[in-house]
């Protein structure tokens, strides 16, 4: 969304988000095969977290068209130097490990036999995919710009499962936004952009997965908190 944003100044908000959510289904698809087979993704989680999701997305999705270009190119830029701020200074907060007294706990062994044990509140987790569905669909990001973060400072979830069950929601919650976009007539108009686009994430959303794996959970948080940080300061100017 941030490159749509920069690459076309005069478009809608409502129409870049079409295209956007769309983007976000396909990578978030290819991610989440990706992370299938590194057995990175909480299904049990995800699927409820991903439900949640659904009332916010379809919401965000038509609240969209309200919105004219400047306000909305004020808001996404603060978004993003908020978050990035958050990631930046905010640090990882240690994980509750398994005999935790209260709430949900998981253990899940990855494809290379790493035992991951959590323990986080359900309730929480569906408050806060609730939230994330329709600020995501509203501004046609993939969501695990917040999403990642509260799975794993309120949630307590390792970074590389968050990321990989972040994915599997947001695919969920991409398609529910996508879909209202396509029967309203905005995604209709954008089916080229989205053709190319989408080959590029398909491919690129391998590439990371991989990639992952060869990164500590702390560098790819800051790298993306700097990356926004960038971005947001950017998309502020457009604005002004």
């Amino acid at each position: 969304m941030p490159i749509l944003l920069l690459l076309y100044p005069k478009e809608s908000p409502e129409y870049l988000t079409s295209i956007s959510l769309a983007i976000v289904f396909f990578n978030a698809l290819s991610g989440s095969i990706a992370y299938s087979r590194m057995k990175r993704i909480d299904y049990r989680s995800g699927l409820i977290f991903s439900t949640a999701t659904i009332p916010g997305a379809i919401l965000g999705a038509y609240f969209v068209s309200y919105i004219n270009r400047d306000i909305f190119n004020l808001i996404f830029g603060i978004l993003l130097l908020i978050v990035s701020t958050y990631l930046m200074f905010k640090p990882i907060s240690p994980l509750k490990m398994e005999g935790s007294s209260s709430g949900t706990t998981r253990t899940l062994i990855d494809f290379e036999g790493n035992i991951h044990k959590y323990s986080f509140s359900s309730p929480l987790g569906i408050i806060i995919s609730l939230f994330v569905g329709f600020l995501s669909s509203m501004l046609g990001i993939g969501g695990g710009i917040i999403h990642v973060p509260a799975l794993v400072n309120l949630l307590n979830f390792p970074v590389h499962i968050a990321t990989a069950t972040s994915h599997f929601i947001l695919a969920i919650m991409a398609f529910t936004g996508s879909m209202v976009h396509l029967l309203n007539g905005t995604l209709s108009h954008g089916f080229y952009l989205v053709l190319s686009l989408g080959i590029g994430v398909l491919i690129g959303a391998q590439f990371g997965a991989k990639l992952s794996t060869k990164i500590h959970g702390h560098w790819i948080i800051r790298g993306l908190a700097i990356a926004l940080m960038i971005v947001g300061i950017r998309i502020l100017f457009l604005s002004i």
